[in-house]
């Protein structure tokens, strides 16, 4: 009896897992584009480069504000619903962003204003796409936790690489419908959205968090809180070393690697027009092919951070979740030095991308095992949904400082900065695994 229970619940969990990953294929797209294509706009639309991280800070604000919105609806309807609301809304948001162009030059300045709060609403599906990797582990077996999470996240490698590089073919199709070309890559968004929608209305039935003995959907058990909040989820966190460390180092993390990468395609088309200062005089919009150069970069980046994250999941099972965070920090290190010693050349600001999506790779796989390790029981979605909300805070402040930081120090000492985050993290985790020897 009790293998049959053990074989039908691993039948859910390959169900669970195949149908989250073809749902991150077609999300992935909408934030690839929105990642790659967003910066340009927002420093265009607004004419001040300063203003370039300011769509990178609304996608990772909305990532911060709606982790714990998004746990509270899991909790009381499942994934399947808390999923397909956040990947719908960003349906919204990807058309906002495609019109947002046309917009500016029906009335000029009215673009900028659509293109932050488009943004804002395609920003959901970032968040959809963390609380997805958490879904993937509701079912799972402690020996395969760490690689169901990665083929998961691996699996928007597909959609998140695509998304930068339909930068050509979506300005064709832009142009056919009218628009500028510019509005192509959001078009693909739209589409990559409302597929996920409904690859998840087909797939999660029955819903993982419906079949976990330990959280009752809709319903409370007895001590848990009345709904997910914020003190609440520190709570929980502050009080459990584990989480502190594991929260801690998911979110330095991702706040690294988006606070360089956001700066990562202003950078370069800087560079472009250093080359050519004729270009620059004439007018501030980015030639196709820097932006065809910037959308390869990103994609790298991004496959950097999602390609190897299967081989990541077996490295945190096998050789320990801690030891796999601790090697994800020295690579996040690594890929900052690249970047502040060579700031001025295109294969060292490549490399280093690569490098900063590795090392989140590492930590955020590795990290977010370990925390859905030891946030067991009716809390569990509730410290999921704070860690989550931590990294979308983290990526908004670094979003938001990170274009007046770089117009200070320069890309280098943006870069500097967060290797001395990464190298502060590092230290934490070997402290940790020193006083502990072994993993929970």
């Amino acid at each position: 009896m009790h293998a049959d229970i053990d074989d039908r619940q691993a039948r859910h969990q390959r169900r669970v897992v195949a149908t989250l990953a073809l749902s991150q294929v077609f999300s992935g797209i909408g934030n690839g584009a929105a990642l790659a294509v967003g910066s340009l706009l927002a420093a265009e639309l607004s004419g001040r480069d300063a203003l370039a991280g300011t769509t990178t800070m609304a996608l990772s604000l909305t990532g911060a504000l709606s982790a714990l919105p998004l746990a509270r609806l899991a909790l009381a309807t499942g994934r399947r619903t808390a999923l397909s609301a956040a990947y719908g809304i960003a349906a919204l948001g990807a058309a906002g962003m495609a019109l947002a162009p046309s917009a500016d030059q029906a009335a000029p300045g009215l673009g900028y204003p659509l293109l932050v709060l488009s943004a804002l609403l395609i920003g959901l599906g970032g968040a959809g796409n963390l609380q997805a990797r958490f879904a993937a582990t509701d079912l799972s077996a402690r020996h395969t936790r760490g690689r169901d999470l990665g083929v998961v996240v691996w699996s928007i490698t597909l959609g998140a690489v695509a998304g930068p590089n339909l930068i050509g073919p979506g300005a064709a199709v832009a142009e056919r419908l009218g628009l500028p070309g510019t509005a192509g890559p959001f078009l693909f968004s739209l589409a990559g959205m409302l597929l996920a929608v409904a690859v998840l209305q087909i797939g999660l039935r029955p819903d993982p968090l419906h079949l976990r003995p330990d959280v009752e959907v809709g319903e409370r058990p007895a001590g848990a809180p009345a709904a997910p909040r914020l003190r609440e989820g520190l709570t929980v966190t502050l009080a459990h070393r584990p989480l502190r460390l594991g929260v801690g180092a998911v979110v330095a993390a991702h706040t690294v690697m988006v606070g360089l990468m956001a700066m990562t395609s202003v950078h370069l088309a800087r560079l472009a027009v250093a080359e050519q200062p004729a270009a620059a005089a004439g007018h501030h919009a980015t030639d196709t092919d820097t932006l065809v150069l910037i959308g390869l970069v990103i994609s790298l980046h991004i496959a950097g951070m999602y390609a190897l994250s299967p081989l990541v999941g077996l490295l945190a099972d096998r050789w320990g979740r801690l030891r796999t965070v601790a090697l994800g920090e020295g690579v996040l290190l690594a890929a900052c030095g690249t970047a502040a010693l060579w700031p001025g050349s295109r294969p060292a600001v490549t490399t280093a991308l690569i490098l900063l999506g590795l090392g989140w790779s590492l930590v955020t796989v590795a990290g977010s095992t370990y925390i859905s390790e030891h946030a067991a029981g009716p809390h569990r979605v509730l410290v999921q949904g704070l860690t989550d909300a931590g990294m979308g805070a983290g990526a908004a402040t670094a979003a938001a400082l990170s274009g007046a930081i770089m117009a200070l120090t320069g890309f280098h000492g943006l870069a500097l900065l967060g290797g001395l985050i990464s190298l502060g993290m590092l230290a934490a985790v070997l402290l940790a695994l020193r006083r502990t020897r072994t993993e929970a």
